[in-house]
């Protein structure tokens, strides 16, 4: 199986939010979602964008996604916020979600970041799993 990461484009919003919509479906919480597809068109790509994304293709076919922002810690200096990182359950354990936060932690390294943070949701094991095998 041949997995491209890349930088996301306009054009992918479309599915980044299916993937938004499928973690949100996951964590039990989708009513929560109040961004649509334009939301990130327009927040992600204009002439200051508030996040960037990486996206994760298998077939040519978007299945993964990262989404991440800058932060500041008044002790670190500039953070990198890991916002989101989802694999679309068909293709979870087969190393996609690896290579999304290998790009991301690159991004953080090459951004001049000085630490990298995320939250998990405390009952999602899996993906507590996944970042303690990372080595968080």
């Amino acid at each position: 199986m041949d997995i491209t990461i890349r930088k996301a484009k306009k054009e992918d919003m479309s599915r980044v939010h299916e993937l938004i919509m499928e973690l949100a479906v996951y964590e039990k919480l989708p009513q929560e979602v109040e961004v649509n597809q334009n939301d990130l068109v327009n927040d992600g790509f204009g002439e200051n964008p508030l996040f960037h994304c990486f996206v994760a293709e298998v077939d040519n076919k978007i299945v993964g996604a990262a989404i991440i922002y800058n932060r500041f810690s008044t002790w670190k200096g500039k953070t990198l916020h890991l916002e989101d990182l989802v694999v679309t359950k068909k293709m979870r354990g087969q190393g996609i979600g690896s290579k999304l936060f290998d790009k991301v932690i690159f991004h953080g390294k090459e951004s001049g970041a000085k630490r990298i943070s995320w939250n998990v949701i405390d009952w999602n094991i899996n993906a507590i799993e996944f970042y303690k095998n990372r080595g968080a």
